[in-house]
């Protein structure tokens, strides 16, 4: 007779195995959080009780420095193959067996939308979900773990931490602000960026589950010399016709927005500023998972001159030196 092997107390769980490689890998608790979009104390904790699971001692911690053990040296090339097996099974079983999920970033922006659109439509045989998860940060950490599958947003940004993920371009979408409609320069067909100078705007600069929005905001206000408004719970989705009118400010977002009732929606001139989208996923994503998506945001891309900088662009570090390059 079969018999079921009872969990033991010195069984570990695969993130505890990923703070560990994140670890290793960075020689660094800070490093390793801010590539894993999780709190310092979180990684500090899975780490002790690893050890205690293993009852070895896997890094030697100093006020300067964070080295391995030689034990700690020889679980990071096995930790490694198992989080490779885990992602592995995950991706195998995942497809077309559950539901596939896309992050498209914010409610509102409707380039993801479109893309899950157009996947659904080019491979009708597999369950394509989207989610809003707010931010790149966010859906990055779902991506390490394999919670989610693909995100959409803006893949790169000053001191981004490095990170075993692919990236594709798919859009530059130009920057407009949505006004009240009785707004003075709601009467503007596009909205000059010297409008803004010293103009306060809603652009929701400090969240930390979007560390690529927080970086371009920054670059913005410097680029417009506009002001940021104080930190406040951001409106989302149709909630945001009532901020809009209520707060009577300009709201910094994509060109491509849904419509907003009591509001309306001014590109951004002069220059114009660009929001760039790529696909963002897991190393090793099965290409029958990755190939329609790809497919569709070429399609889409191609149709709507989605990869052409309009005359005039001004694009965010560091994309605008690597584009030079």
């Amino acid at each position: 007779m079969n018999t079921v092997r009872p969990i033991r107390d010195s069984e570990i769980d695969i993130r505890s195995l990923r703070y560990f490689v994140a670890v290793a890998e960075e020689l660094s608790f800070t490093r390793a959080a801010t590539r894993l979009f999780v709190a310092q104390q979180a990684i500090s904790r899975d780490i002790r009780q690893l050890e205690r699971r293993l009852d070895t001692q896997l890094f030697v911690r100093t006020t300067r420095r964070v080295t391995l053990t030689p034990e700690g040296q020889r679980l990071l090339a096995r930790a490694r193959e198992l989080i490779a097996l885990h992602d592995g099974i995950v991706d195998d079983l995942g497809a077309p067996g559950r539901p596939i999920v896309m992050d498209l970033l914010s409610e509102g922006r409707l380039t993801g939308p479109r893309i899950l659109e157009a996947v659904r439509h080019a491979a009708p045989e597999l369950d394509f979900r989207g989610r809003y998860g707010g931010g790149v940060g966010a859906a990055i950490r779902l991506l390490q773990t394999a919670e989610i599958d693909i995100a959409l947003g803006r893949a790169d940004w000053v001191g981004k931490p490095a990170m075993r993920l692919d990236t594709r371009l798919i859009r530059y979408e130009a920057l407009a602000v949505m006004l009240p409609a009785g707004h003075p320069l709601a009467a503007h067909e596009d909205v000059p960026l010297a409008a803004l100078s010293a103009m306060e705007v809603d652009v929701n600069p400090a969240n930390p589950e979007a560390p690529e929005w927080s970086d371009m905001v920054r670059q913005f206000l410097d680029l417009s010399g506009a002001v940021a408004t104080p930190p406040h719970y951001p409106a989302i989705g149709i909630d945001q016709a009532h901020h809009l009118v209520r707060q009577g400010l300009p709201i910094l977002t994509g060109l491509d927005h849904v419509p907003v009732p009591g509001g309306v929606i001014r590109r951004l001139v002069d220059p114009v500023p660009i929001f760039p989208w790529s696909l963002i996923w897991r190393r090793g994503l099965q290409p029958s998972i990755l190939a329609p998506i790809e497919r569709a945001a070429t399609e889409l891309a191609a149709e709507d001159d989605w990869l052409t900088l309009p005359g005039g662009a001004w694009l965010p570090e560091p994309e605008a030196s690597r584009r030079a390059d």
